[in-house]
């Protein structure tokens, strides 16, 4: 990931405004796999709006869980302690463990790129098998 030409943001966010970035991030991210497939946009835009709601971001957290470190930990806790109830139709569970995601990733984002990098490379790894250089 590219360094922005921003600021750096004040080190004290709190899990809600970390969220609410590693959401952004999290949406680029899965826009950046896609760009390179073939296919309308209007495909495109429906294959990552399902890969960004809350059920796929808990699972891709269920699939990050045995490589994160305690520090990280605390932040998807910290992050799903602070998320509230949801949507109406949603699962509050399913909400809470999302914006701990999002919350993570969005820490990551400011404090930890590589990091990041190489969490959302074992993502991608473990969805479509190893990738071949």
């Amino acid at each position: 990931m590219a360094a922005l030409p921003i600021q750096p943001p004040r080190q004290d966010l709190g899990p809600l405004q970390l969220a609410w970035l590693g959401d952004a991030v999290w949406e680029l991210h899965q826009r950046l796999l896609r760009c390179r497939q073939p296919g309308r946009s209007n495909a495109l835009h429906q294959e990552v709006v399902g890969a960004v709601k809350a059920e796929a971001q808990a699972l891709a957290l269920e699939r990050l869980q045995p490589l994160l470190s305690e520090a990280e930990l605390d932040l998807v806790r910290r992050g799903r302690n602070r998320a509230g109830r949801g949507p109406r139709k949603g699962e509050a569970g399913i909400y809470g463990q999302a914006t701990g995601f999002e919350t993570m990733i969005g820490w990551l984002f400011l404090q930890n790129p590589q990091r990041l990098a190489w969490l959302l490379d074992q993502l991608i790894e473990t969805e479509i098998g190893p990738i071949d250089p």
